[in-house]
C-alpha cells in the first residue's frame, strides 16, 4: 500500500510546485493575485462500524487551490488612465464576446473608437450617459455600460447662459478725489473716470468680446459706474446708456447699486442675443489701491478634447483645450461574498460563480468598495522569498515520496527473493 500513498505524495508535490512555479512566472504580472494549495489527508472507506484504531491513511491530496486577494504594492506610470485598486473591489470589464468578466489589471487606454480598454481590447465597465450630440456626461448611478470617450468637442457657451453674472471683486480707492461735473465723462478721456477694469465675454458662437467697466467718484462713498462693451471688430457701444450708480457705506461696504442689467445685446456676427447681469456687490472702498482682484464669467469659446484622467473616486474627467473640464463617466467596481470563489480564464480575468455570488457594484470609495489612484498599476502581490522557500519545501516532500516508493521497492524484492 506504501506505492499507493507515495505516489499520492508526488502527486502532491508535483501541484504544489505547479501552483509555485505559477506564481513565480507571475511575479511581473499586474493585478496577479498569488495562490497556495490546500491539502487534505486520505482514507479509505472502512467496512462495518465501529472505530477502527489501526486505520492507516490512503496518502495525500490536493483538494483545491487558494488565491491570496491581498493588497499588491502600486507603481506610478506615466498612462493616466491607468488604475490601481486601494482595498477590495474589481474593475467590471465587456469582454470582446460581450460577456462580463472582473479583473485587477487597470492597465487600461483609449482605443480608436474612445473606448477605455485593457491591452487585449475589454472595454471598462462604468456609470455614463451620452447627450444627443454625442457628447458623454456622467448623471448620477445608470446602468452599466462600457465606458467611451468620444473623440469630438465641446460647443461654445455664451456668457450668462443659466443667468449666471458677470462677476468683479475688487476696491476702490477711497483716497481718490471726486470728479468734477465738467468735462462729462468719455471713454477716450482718462482724466474723467478715475479706474477701469475689462472681462472677456463670450456669446453663442463662442466669439470673443469684452466689457469694459469705467468707475468715475463722483461723491464721497459714491461712484459711477459705466459700462462699455467692445465687440469683436465692431464699435463700442455703451450698454446701458446712463452710468449705474455705486455707493458705499462708512466702513467702505458696498451699500447699492447694480447688478448691471445687459439684455438682449446683439454681438453681432450671427450669434444669439448676449443677456446677463454684471455684479457690482464685492467691491469695497477703502484706503488702497484701486485694483480687480478676481473676474469670474461662465462663457467659453469651443474646446477640442486634450486629456483624460480618472479622480479618486472613479471620475473620468475630460479635459478640454478651452480650459475646461467635464465629468465623462464614472468607473464602478464590482465586490463578491466570496472572492476564491471566482473561475480565473486567464489574462488577468475572473468570472463569477454560484460560489462567489453575484457582483455588488457601487463608485470606488462606496460601500466596501476601496479607491483608485490614477496614474499607477497595482503590481503582483506575490512574495518571492516565500516561493521560493516553499519550492524548497515541496521539492523534499517530492524527494521523500519517491524515497517511500524505493523503499518499499526494495521490501517486496527481499520478499521475492526469499527461498
Amino acid at each position: 500500500m506504501a506505492f499507493q500513498q507515495g505516489l499520492s505524495g508526488l502527486g502532491v508535490a508535483s501541484k504544489a510546485l505547479d501552483v509555485i512555479s505559477s506564481n513565480v512566472a507571475n511575479s511581473s504580472t499586474v493585478g496577479f493575485k498569488a495562490s497556495g494549495t490546500v491539502f487534505a489527508d486520505t482514507y479509505a472507506a472502512a467496512m462495518g462500524g465501529g472505530v477502527n484504531n489501526l486505520q492507516v491513511g490512503m496518502g495525500g491530496n490536493a483538494i483545491t487551490v487558494r488565491q491570496s486577494f491581498t493588497q499588491g504594492a502600486t507603481t506610478a506610470t506615466n498612462n493616466p488612465l491607468d488604475m490601481a485598486i486601494a482595498g477590495n473591489g474589481f474593475f467590471q470589464v465587456q469582454r470582446n464576446n460581450n460577456s462580463t468578466a472582473f479583473t485587477r489589471n487597470g492597465q487600461f487606454d483609449l482605443d480608436s473608437n474612445g473606448y477605455i480598454v485593457t491591452p487585449l481590447g475589454e472595454r471598462l465597465m462604468g456609470y455614463q450617459t451620452l447627450n444627443s450630440d454625442g457628447t458623454a456626461a456622467f448623471i448620477g448611478a445608470t446602468a452599466p455600460r462600457a465606458l467611451q470617450i468620444p473623440p469630438i468637442g465641446i460647443g461654445a457657451k455664451a456668457t450668462g447662459t443659466d443667468a449666471v453674472p458677470v462677476g468683479f471683486r475688487g476696491n476702490l480707492n477711497s483716497a481718490d478725489a471726486a470728479k468734477a461735473a465738467a468735462p462729462a465723462f468719455s471713454t477716450t478721456d482718462s482724466s474723467t473716470y478715475n479706474f477701469t477694469s475689462s472681462s472677456a465675454i463670450y456669446d453663442s458662437l463662442g466669439n470673443q468680446h469684452a466689457m469694459t467697466l469705467y468707475f468715475r467718484k463722483t461723491a464721497a462713498n459714491t461712484w459711477s459706474v459705466y459700462s462699455e462693451f467692445r465687440p469683436l471688430g465692431g464699435t463700442p457701444t455703451l450698454v446701458p446708456a446712463t452710468p449705474e450708480t455705486l455707493t458705499f457705506d462708512s466702513a467702505g461696504n458696498w451699500a447699492t447699486g447694480g447688478p448691471i442689467a445687459i439684455a438682449a445685446l446683439n454681438p453681432g456676427s450671427g450669434a444669439d442675443p448676449l443677456n446677463f447681469d454684471i455684479n457690482l456687490s464685492s467691491f469695497t472702498q477703502r484706503n488702497s489701491g484701486s485694483a480687480v482682484f478676481e473676474i469670474t464669467q461662465n462663457g467659453t469659446p469651443p474646446g477640442e478634447l486634450a486629456s483624460v484622467s480618472v479622480s479618486n473616486n472613479g471620475l473620468v474627467q475630460g479635459r478640454y483645450t478651452n480650459g475646461e473640464t467635464r465629468d465623462l463617466g464614472k468607473v464602478i467596481l464590482a465586490t463578491f461574498r466570496n472572492p476564491n470563489g471566482l473561475a480565473s480564464v486567464g489574462d488577468n480575468l475572473w468570472v463569477e460563480t454560484r460560489d462567489s455570488g453575484q457582483p455588488a457594484l457601487a463608485g470606488p470609495g462606496d460601500g466596501l468598495n476601496g479607491t483608485i489612484g490614477s496614474g499607477r498599476v497595482e503590481e503582483s502581490n506575490v512574495d518571492m522569498s516565500q516561493e521560493l522557500v516553499q519550492m524548497i519545501i515541496q521539492q523534499r516532500n517530492y524527494q521523500a515520496n519517491a524515497q517511500s516508493i524505493k523503499t518499499q521497492d526494495a521490501l517486496l524484492q527481499t520478499l521475492i527473493n526469499l527461498r
